[in-house]
C-alpha cells in the first residue's frame, strides 16, 4: 500500500498486535478542525475532535492520545491550560503536543518549549499538509500493516 491510499494506516507494531496512532485536535473553529481531521484520517490516524480545551481533557480522561493538536485561544479551557493539565499528570505529562495560534497572537515558541514542552507553535491559517508533515516528523512515519505483521 502506498501513503493515501483507502488501505494505508498509520499503526504501530506492538508484540502480535497492531494499534493505530490517536491524535486529539481541539479547536473551537469547526473548519479548522474539519480540515485537519480529514488530512489526518487520510494518513491513516484515529482522529478525535474536540470544541474547546474542557472537551478535549475529558477525551483525554477517556483515552489517552499519542498526540494533542490545540488552538491556544477557545472557550472554557484555553490551549494552554488544556497543555499545563497533560503536563500536570503523570499518565498524559509525556504525550506530545502542538499549539495552534492565529497570526497576530504572540507567544514564544521558545518559552513553550521550555516550560510546557510544545513540541511546535504553529501559525493560523496553516496547510493541512504541512500539519501532517509535523506530526509525522514527530510520531514517526506510519507502519503499513502488512509491513508490522
Amino acid at each position: 500500500m502506498f501513503p493515501g491510499s483507502i488501505g494505508w494506516r498509520a499503526q504501530l507494531a506492538i508484540g502480535d498486535q497492531i494499534v493505530t496512532q490517536s491524535i486529539l485536535l481541539c479547536d473551537d473553529e469547526i473548519h479548522i478542525l474539519r480540515a485537519a481531521e480529514f488530512k489526518l484520517k487520510r494518513a491513516g490516524y484515529d482522529v478525535r475532535i474536540a470544541g474547546d480545551g474542557q472537551e478535549g481533557w475529558e477525551l483525554i480522561e477517556q483515552r489517552k492520545p499519542d498526540m494533542i493538536i490545540t488552538d491556544c485561544q477557545m472557550p472554557r479551557l484555553d490551549g494552554l491550560g488544556l497543555v499545563k493539565r497533560v503536563r500536570a499528570n503523570p499518565d498524559t505529562q509525556d504525550i506530545p503536543c502542538l499549539m495552534l495560534t492565529a497570526k497576530g497572537f504572540e507567544l514564544s515558541e521558545e518559552e513553550l518549549a521550555e516550560q510546557w514542552q510544545v513540541k511546535r507553535l504553529i501559525a493560523k491559517p496553516f496547510s493541512p499538509r504541512e500539519l501532517l508533515a509535523i506530526v509525522q516528523e514527530i510520531l514517526g512515519e506510519p507502519v503499513a500493516a502488512s509491513d508490522a505483521l
